[in-house]
């Protein structure tokens, strides 16, 4: 599988919209001590819900550390795959490779520098090694040819496509001090647009209040299809959220995409504010060099942060009253696909949700 010089729009490449057919998904197991609690426990459960759900719709790969093997494999049920793939931890949104295709159906990847959503700026973990090279396997396992991009950091959570031109991302996390400091946002934007095949980015501000990973779109924003975005919403102007939702919603309302369609945003409301236990607090170990956890603190909770697979959504739960909303939402957004809610309170606690551990492949 050898490294391309070109770009995937030279070479008549685009990523599609995650609701473009798939030919299945990867995930990453999750076990880190300082990230998650208990020694990754109750975070295991959950992913290995997740990856069932998954299952129902489309092929699932789980990458995992060789010492959890055994565990992993005996957790998933047979329908998963679940194969090594060492890693430093378990977003494979964000470490892993963005795939590309062409007319032909043929298939590439794009292989970002990953540095753990900031390096030794605001970086949440080191080392992060075992993770850059995880987008390269997934390459080598799905018998593809890569553009590796060795000077340019980004994570696939930071972005969403229409398959038709557009992407959506914030400023808060690509014009971070920890990513590309070096490039100006005309920069940034034409390596986007090179490697993705795109003609028109819309730039919101920030993303889900309090969000770790420099607010990733996938948390706030995502195209359900081309010119339709759902958006995370409150009513509550009290909460630090309305201020960067409403901040977003007229960046939105007021963009075309590519094609110069003016966008349908839909709302999705958040949950009420989800804050960390005592309990989950004391679980997570204390290490230098990573982000603790502290009792009192408030998640990035959204619905947004959910997976399009196959025929069917995979969101996360949190135990609220907006969960019958959100699924309602979704319901209206998505009539052809089965809409699976799975509790992700545990995936949340770790910094993320569902979109967050998984990574489509597109069909070839």
């Amino acid at each position: 599988m050898k490294i391309l010089d070109s770009t995937p729009k030279k070479d008549g490449y685009r990523m599609p919209g995650e609701f473009e057919e798939h030919s299945g998904a990867y995930m990453l197991w999750p076990q880190r001590p300082d990230n998650w609690r208990n020694g990754g426990k109750p975070a295991q459960q959950t992913f290995a819900k997740v990856a069932e759900a998954i299952s129902k719709f489309e092929h699932i790969t789980v990458g995992v550390n060789d010492d959890q093997y055994a565990n992993a494999r005996n957790m998933l049920s047979d329908d998963v795959e679940v194969i090594e793939i060492s890693n430093d931890d378990s977003w494979i949104r964000d470490c892993g490779a963005t795939f590309v295709k062409n007319d032909q159906g043929d298939l590439r990847a794009v292989d970002w520098t990953f540095n753990a959503w900031g390096g030794l700026v605001d970086g949440l973990y080191f080392p992060w090694d075992k993770d850059d090279r995880v987008a390269q396997k997934m390459a080598e396992l799905e018998g593809t040819d890569r553009y590796r991009l060795d000077d340019f950091v980004l994570e696939g959570g930071s972005i969403h496509v229409d398959g038709e031109g557009t992407l959506i991302t914030t400023e808060e996390c690509l014009l971070s001090e920890g990513r590309n400091p070096q490039l100006s946002r005309e920069q940034i934007e034409e390596v986007l647009k090179e490697h993705l095949n795109l003609e028109k980015i819309i730039w919101l501000k920030k993303g889900i209040y309090l969000d770790e990973t420099n607010g990733h779109v996938d948390n706030i924003a995502n195209f359900v299809k081309p010119g339709v975005v759902a958006l995370a919403w409150t009513d509550d102007e009290n909460d630090p959220q309305y201020k960067i939702s409403k901040e977003n919603l007229e960046i939105l309302e007021n963009a075309t995409d590519a094609k110069g369609r003016k966008l349908k945003v839909v709302k999705m409301y958040v949950p009420k504010p989800i804050l960390i236990t005592k309990a989950e607090s004391e679980g997570v170990d204390a290490v230098d060099g990573t982000l603790p956890r502290t009792e009192g603190e408030r998640l990035a909770a959204s619905y947004i942060n959910y997976y399009t697979a196959n025929g069917g959504i995979v969101f996360p739960l949190f135990n609220d009253p907006m969960d019958e909303k959100a699924k309602a939402t979704l319901k209206e957004l998505y009539p052809d696909r089965e809409i699976i809610g799975v509790p992700a309170r545990e995936i949340l606690l770790g910094g993320g949700n569902i979109h967050c551990i998984t990574q489509q492949v597109p069909k070839k």
